[in-house]
């Protein structure tokens, strides 16, 4: 079970952590139109509430990971699973309200692994507590810089498209 926790946990952290760190950068508002363009219904939430959302996204994915790997507050990992479980449960209401049902299906597929991972975190194998030293320090700094690349790199690809058309 640890084994399955921790595998969703890296899945699901960095999904989440991408996906809500391409939301951030619509604050650049060419990214933002374009993003619109490919995605009819983004206008509808308006740049601001997306922008919020990718923020929630991104700390959640964090959240999945960060705690559990250093011992630092660990129950953050199963609160962060939570988070991103509310954030899809009020995802699929919206694409319901617009009957885009396709959506709810994978707003239900993505926010029900999160709930899983906060219940085996919170339940079924949770993670003991640790004494912030030097080590966790670091492995917290390169896990996090570790993602902010990943998370960067598709961003910085899209970005230099839209300024080159």
């Amino acid at each position: 079970m640890n084994r399955t926790l921790w595998t969703l946990q890296i899945i699901w952290g960095f999904f989440f952590s991408v996906n809500g760190f391409g939301k951030i950068v619509w604050v650049n508002n060419a990214l933002w139109e374009q993003a619109q363009k490919q995605v009819p219904w983004f206008s509808a939430v308006g740049q601001d509430l997306l922008i919020f959302i990718g923020v929630c996204e991104f700390l959640g994915g964090i959240g999945l990971i960060l705690p559990a790997m250093t011992g630092v507050k660990p129950k953050l990992t199963a609160f962060a699973g939570v988070g991103l479980t509310t954030v899809m449960v009020l995802a699929a209401a919206f694409h319901v309200v617009r009957g885009e049902y396709g959506f709810v299906i994978v707003n239900v597929g993505l926010g029900s692994v999160p709930a899983f991972i906060a219940y085996g975190r919170l339940v079924v194998r949770p993670i003991e507590s640790a004494a912030i030293n030097a080590s966790r320090v670091m492995k917290a700094a390169a896990v996090f810089t570790v993602f902010l690349a990943l998370d960067l790199a598709p961003v910085l690809y899209r970005y230099r498209l839209t300024r080159s058309h």
